[in-house]
């Protein structure tokens, strides 16, 4: 028994002497001095204390985000007295909070399977080199100096694969954002897969619309990306596409769409269902197209 209190003992003073060596350290002392607890607790958390008061002095001489040395870039993982114990948890630092402040206006914008980049599209990062984008910018800005206007519609943008197409809108959707304007891009294909996924039985009796079906039908700005893309069911079609277009246009919620086809190949498209007499469906969804969007294309060089 002697001799396992005398290693507990020589353990203690192994602590405390660490503890003790450390304090030569001046962010070392201003962390522990601000904690208001036994000394016998700090020298338990010696080690954990250097390597906060190391993050600490980073971040004291820090001069922004992209010259952070701390383990989690922007914060510094900083203890506290919680009871009689110390805990550590990350606190953002100044250049942090900054960042996290001025990109608040991201939350309006929601993605759904689309890629997160695209919270970062700019206007001013769109390329102008290529004549044939001139009409699409200019319709880009003119509807971000009108876009509270009732009569201003959406955009049907159609062009060859790796145009630029959905970076344009979720440019403007993102400094729409920046008014507070809520916004959501819907890659449709995808949508489409996971909505029927999500659908279950319940005693025989199917839920047919999920909460995302229904926030996406309401939203005030909607992107729906590579529209006839899409595997065509008359579910798909018929269900969910044109009750949300019919929706959206007698609400007057403005709509986007982006594609490969023109309005009239989209047109085909939708009539390519197992039934030989969908054509009448497929016009009826085009003319909700029509009413919702202005047409343009963008014929220009791939760059992805």
């Amino acid at each position: 028994m002697k001799m396992a209190s005398d290693l507990i003992d020589k353990k203690n003073i192994n602590l405390k002497q660490n503890y003790l060596n450390n304090l030569n350290k001046d962010s070392f002392r201003r962390i522990t001095d601000a904690l208001d607890i036994k000394k016998e607790v700090l020298y338990k958390h010696t080690s954990s204390l250097s390597s906060s008061a190391e993050e600490f002095e980073n971040c004291m001489n820090c001069k922004g985000l992209k010259y952070c040395k701390n383990e989690l870039k922007g914060y510094c993982n900083l203890p506290e007295v919680d009871g009689e114990d110390i805990t550590f948890s990350y606190k953002a630092c100044r250049f942090k909070r900054r960042e996290l402040k001025d990109n608040k206006y991201k939350e309006n914008l929601n993605l759904f399977d689309m890629p997160k980049a695209l919270k970062d599209a700019k206007i001013k990062d769109i390329y102008t080199d290529d004549i044939s984008r001139k009409e699409a910018i200019k319709y880009i800005l003119d509807f971000l100096e009108n876009y509270d206007s009732k009569g201003k519609k959406g955009l049907y943008l159609h062009g060859n694969f790796g145009c630029g197409k959905t970076y344009l809108i979720a440019a403007l959707f993102n400094e729409l954002a920046k008014k507070g304007e809520k916004s959501a891009i819907i890659y449709l294909p995808e949508f489409l897969r996971t909505l029927k996924a999500s659908f279950q039985k319940q005693d025989g009796e199917e839920i047919t619309f999920s909460d995302k079906y229904e926030y996406i039908k309401s939203v005030p700005y909607l992107l729906i990306d590579d529209i006839g893309a899409e595997n065509v069911t008359a579910w798909g079609r018929d269900e969910i596409l044109g009750t949300l277009l019919q929706y959206r246009m007698n609400e007057n919620l403005k709509t986007f769409f982006t594609s490969n086809l023109t309005l009239p190949e989209l047109e085909d498209h939708l009539a390519d269902t197992s039934k030989k007499s969908e054509k009448v469906k497929a016009r009826r969804i085009i003319e909700r197209i029509k009413s919702l969007t202005c047409d343009i294309e963008i014929v220009a060089k791939n760059r992805r």
